[in-house]
C-alpha cells in the first residue's frame, strides 16, 4: 500500500520521569567536569611531624628491632628515607628556628639554647625581623596551624599567632610534664633535679591557658585532627611538633604493656613513649587517608636533634656523640617525605639534606613564591627527590654552636671542639667517626677548615647565652 508521506507529522517524543531525570544528571556531570577541567589543581596540604630528642638508630626503618614503630616507617615505605639527613643544631630552640626561616640561625643570632626563666627574657626568641614558614604559606592563601612545643620565645610578641600561625594549641617553653602533678595515671622516672619544665609554662590554646587532662602525646594528636578535619576542604600548613620523647620521662600503663619484655624500666618507658608518639603519627596519617587527602599532602618526619642517650636512652647507632655535640649523633637524624603520588615510595636518598631544605621544597610544592638563594639557606628538594636533578643538592652544609663547628663537603667531615685541634673524618667509611684523617689529609682539613671560617664570617654573635651550650663537652 502506498502512502503519503507528506501528510503524515510526526510527533515530538515525550520523555518519562527516568528518562528525564537521566539526562539532567549527564548533563550535570558534563559541568561538572568542565568546572572541575577549569579549576586549577588543589594546592597539597604542608604537614610537618616534628619529634623531640630521638636518636638515629631508634625507629624501625632505621634499624631497631626493639621498638615498632609501623605508622613512622609507613611513610618512609611510602615515600622517601633520607639516610644522611640533618638539621642545623644539636639543640632544640636553634634547630627550630633554622627550619622556620630556611636559614642559619647563627645568620640571625639564634644560636644557642633557651631554658626555662630564660625562655621568658624578653631578647630571648626567634628575631621578629625574620619571615617564618608559617608567614610565607599564610600569604600564599594558606591557612596555618602549630600544636604543640613551641620553643621560639616565651613571651608574647613571639607568640605562634604572631608569628603566622592562625591557630596554635601547645606551649611556648622547651619541655612540659606529660600529665599535671600528682601526676596520676603515668608511670614515671623522674630526676632528682627534674627542671620545672611547668613553670611559667602552661599549656595554651591560643593565647590562653588551658586545663588538658589527657596524656599529653594524645592531646596534641587529638588537636592536629581536630586541625584537619576543620579545613579539610582548604589548602593548610600543619606544624606539630611533639615535645616526645623529651624528658620527663613518663609513660601510660597500656603502653608499658607492650614492653614487659625490656627489664630495664629506664629503657622501657622509652620505649612507651615512642610508641605512643608512634600511634599518634599514624592516627593523624589515617585523619587525612579519611579526609580524602592522602595524596594532597607533602609530610616530613624528622628529629629536631640526635639523642640524649644518658638521660633517655636514646640510641643515635652507629653514629658518635649526641643531643648538645656537633657529631654525626647530634644532628644527623631520621628524616622522612612523603608526597604520594608525586614523589617515589620506598625509595632510600643518600646525598646530604637539611631541615633548611624543607621551606623552599614545601613553597615550590606549593606553587608559592620561593625566596632567591641569597636569601635561604635551603634548597628544593623536589627534582632531587623525584629523580630528575642528579648529583647533591648542597656542596657544604654548616654548624656553627657556641664552642664547636663543623662543616660537610661531600664525603667529608670537619669537626671543631673549643681549642681542641680539628679534627677530619670521611664519613661513608667512617660512620661514627673513629678515624681522625687530619694529619693524613692536611691539605682537606686546610680546604674545609678555611670554607668553614669564610662561612662564619657571614654569621652574627650570638643573641643571648645559652646554659646548655656551656654545658656541651663534645666528648
Amino acid at each position: 500500500m502506498h502512502h503519503d508521506v507528506s501528510r503524515i507529522r510526526s510527533k515530538p517524543r515525550r520523555l518519562s520521569g527516568t528518562a528525564w531525570a537521566g539526562a539532567f544528571l549527564v548533563l550535570a556531570a558534563v559541568a561538572s567536569a568542565e568546572a572541575a577541567a577549569a579549576q586549577p589543581p588543589r594546592r597539597p596540604n604542608i604537614v610537618i611531624l616534628l619529634a623531640d630528642d630521638l636518636g638515629y638508630g631508634e625507629l624501625g626503618c632505621q634499624g631497631n628491632p626493639e621498638i615498632p614503630t609501623p605508622n613512622i616507617d609507613s611513610i618512609a615505605a611510602h615515600g622517601i628515607r633520607c639516610t644522611n639527613g640533618y638539621v642545623t643544631a644539636p639543640v632544640c630552640s636553634p634547630s627550630r628556628a633554622g627550619l622556620m626561616t630556611g636559614r642559619y640561625q647563627p645568620r640571625f643570632g639564634h644560636e644557642l639554647n633557651a631554658i626555662g626563666a630564660q625562655n621568658l627574657q624578653p631578647q630571648v626568641g626567634l628575631p621578629l625581623g625574620e619571615v617564618t614558614f608559617a608567614d610565607r604559606l599564610k600569604a600564599a592563601g594558606y591557612v596555618t596551624g602549630a600544636v604543640g612545643k613551641w620553643h621560639l620565645g616565651g613571651t608574647a610578641k613571639y607568640h605562634p599567632q604572631e608569628r603566622g600561625f592562625d591557630e596554635f594549641f601547645g606551649f611556648l617553653h622547651e619541655g612540659h610534664f606529660y600529665t599535671r602533678p600528682p601526676y596520676a595515671g603515668v608511670v614515671s622516672r623522674l630526676r632528682t633535679n627534674e627542671p620545672p619544665y611547668d613553670a611559667d609554662n602552661p599549656i595554651l590554646r591560643g593565647t590562653q591557658p588551658s586545663e588538658e587532662a589527657e596524656y599529653l602525646t594524645e592531646a596534641f594528636t587529638r588537636e592536629a585532627v581536630g586541625f584537619i578535619e576543620r579545613h579539610r576542604h582548604e589548602p593548610f600548613f600543619l606544624y606539630v611538633p611533639y615535645n616526645a620523647i623529651h624528658s620527663p620521662m613518663q609513660a601510660t600503663p597500656k603502653y608499658l604493656q607492650r614492653f614487659g619484655q625490656i627489664a630495664d624500666e629506664h629503657r622501657r618507658i622509652f620505649a612507651a613513649m615512642l610508641a605512643a608518639l608512634d600511634d599518634s603519627i599514624g592516627a593523624v596519617l589515617t585523619k587525612l587517608r579519611q579526609a580524602g587527602l592522602d595524596e594532597q599532602t607533602l609530610i616530613f618526619f624528622f628529629s629536631d636533634n640526635g639523642g640524649p642517650t644518658a638521660e633517655l636512652t636514646s640510641s643515635n647507632k652507629p653514629l658518635s656523640g649526641g643531643k648538645g655535640q656537633l657529631l654525626e649523633g647530634g644532628i644527623r637524624i631520621p628524616f622522612l617525605v612523603q608526597w604520594k603520588g608525586h614523589l617515589p615510595a620506598g625509595k632510600v636518598y643518600q646525598q646530604p639534606v637539611i631541615s633548611l631544605d624543607i621551606l623552599p621544597t614545601a613553597l615550590a610544592a606549593a606553587g608559592a613564591p620561593v625566596p632567591d638563594t641569597a636569601k635561604l639557606d635551603g634548597v628544593n628538594l623536589l627534582p632531587y627527590l623525584s629523580g630528575t636533578e642528579s648529583g647533591p643538592p648542597h656542596e657544604q652544609l654548616f654548624w656553627r654552636y657556641g664552642p664547636q663547628g663543623a662543616l660537610r663537603s661531600g664525603n667529608w667531615k670537619l669537626y671543631l671542639r673549643g681549642n681542641n685541634p680539628p679534627q677530619l673524618f670521611d664519613l661513608p667509611t667512617d660512620i661514627a667517626e673513629q678515624n681522625n684523617l687530619a694529619e693524613k689529609r692536611p691539605e682537606v682539613l686546610q680546604q674545609l677548615h678555611s670554607a668553614w671560617k669564610q662561612l662564619g664570617a657571614q654569621m652574627t654573635a650570638p643573641l643571648w647565652g645559652g646554659g646548655a651550650a656551656r654545658k656541651a663537652k663534645g666528648k
